[in-house]
């Protein structure tokens, strides 16, 4: 008669039999876990670098992933190069503890300064503490947010960068430091442009210049370009170095904005500009006036003075038109010249009246005249 094995052990051996085969079948499941660990689907979004101890191996697109376990091989996800990736540039901010500092003129309370009064003392205290507290930040950290234009203007920029994944290996190498490094190399570059332009082709919205929206467009257009190819050549620099990060801009949003302390200063050279010019062209107007003025006159009196011309020449040429025809009759009768004279000279004689007196006589000779 036979006897089942396991009715020839005890509930003890029993028990124990049960564990090994549980261990054993946890064992194989986690041997299978850990065998098909780097077995994965790759996203349409994203590409796969694999490294094997360490060591670049591959990359792969979307689809399925099949790599050894680790430690032998190790798969990393990048973003794909269709993803882009966006990075709002925290080094171009004002810096919390200044702006938070009563040293910043932008939140200085600039409405208390225009009390008058008795609390005018309380004014010059709230002034001299804020001179105290600029006086004891750092250069760095009063700066903060700040650049200076190649004109010694001063000007914030606010950018967000978008880029994307190129090389997926060094973009792995490199993620820790990547936000980091594309910060500074965004905000020198930033510097860079800015002290290459005026504050005028960095402002384009200034009320006083008479451009466009379509110059105004181009002008924005035109700083986020040369920044962006700016970006370029420090990542192209980092690539010839062999330090890439791995990304590649696509484009980068600039805004360009005055300081707040330096608003009103601002708002009162505008008010001035335009002052300025309400003046240039009242003294334009009245310059013109003038000049049509004097226009006119100078015309009256020109035509008067051509008509008086014309006048006396008429009357010469009728004054003188007796002269001529004698003188080109005098061509033919070499006479006529002393006839004339003579008939003339006999009227001018016979107007005349001699009366002569003996001045032996003692008599009184009474004259007609006009009394005088």
């Amino acid at each position: 008669m036979k006897h089942d094995a396991s009715s020839s052990l005890g509930p003890g051996g029993q028990a124990v039999r049960m564990s090994f085969w549980f261990i054993a079948a946890v064992a194989v499941l986690a041997a299978g876990a850990w065998a098909f660990s780097n077995v994965r689907r790759i996203p349409a979004d994203g590409r796969a670098v694999v490294m094997r101890f360490g060591a670049f191996v591959r990359e792969q697109d979307a689809g399925l992933l099949i790599a050894w376990p680790r430690p032998f091989e190790t798969v990393i996800v990048a973003p794909g190069s269709a993803q882009v990736l966006s990075l709002p540039i925290r080094s171009l901010q004002r810096d919390a503890r200044a702006s938070a500092s009563a040293a910043d003129p932008a939140t200085a309370n600039a409405p208390a300064t225009m009390r008058a009064g008795p609390e005018s003392s309380i004014d010059d205290d709230a002034s001299a503490d804020t001179e105290a507290a600029a006086a004891s930040l750092p250069d760095a950290l009063a700066g903060s947010g700040y650049l200076l234009t190649g004109d010694d203007g001063v000007v914030q920029l606010n950018a967000t960068l978008y880029y994307r994944v190129v090389d997926p290996y060094a973009y792995v190498l490199q993620k820790d430091r990547l936000d980091a490094a594309l910060d500074r190399i965004v905000c020198a570059s930033a510097v860079r442009v800015a002290a290459a332009r005026d504050i005028d082709s960095i402002l384009v919205a200034r009320p006083e210049q008479r451009v466009s929206e379509q110059q105004m467009a181009l002008e924005r257009d035109r700083l986020r370009t040369d920044v962006a190819r700016e970006i370029g050549r420090h990542l192209a620099a980092l690539e010839r170095a062999h330090a890439g990060l791995g990304v590649e801009v696509v484009r980068v949003d600039v805004q360009a904005a005055f300081p707040a302390a330096a608003v009103g200063a601002f708002t009162a050279v505008l008010t001035s500009l335009q002052q300025a010019e309400r003046t240039v062209a009242e003294a334009r107007t009245f310059a013109e006036q003038h000049r049509q003025e004097g226009r006119q006159r100078a015309d009256r009196i020109i035509a008067n003075a051509r008509a008086s011309a014309v006048e006396r020449v008429a009357q010469a040429r009728s004054s003188t038109v007796a002269i001529e025809q004698l003188e080109s009759a005098a061509q033919t009768d070499p006479g006529l010249v002393a006839r004339s004279y003579r008939d003339r000279m006999r009227q001018i004689v016979s107007k005349a009246h001699v009366v002569t007196v003996d001045p032996h006589d003692t008599s009184n000779l009474i004259l007609p005249g006009n009394a005088r």
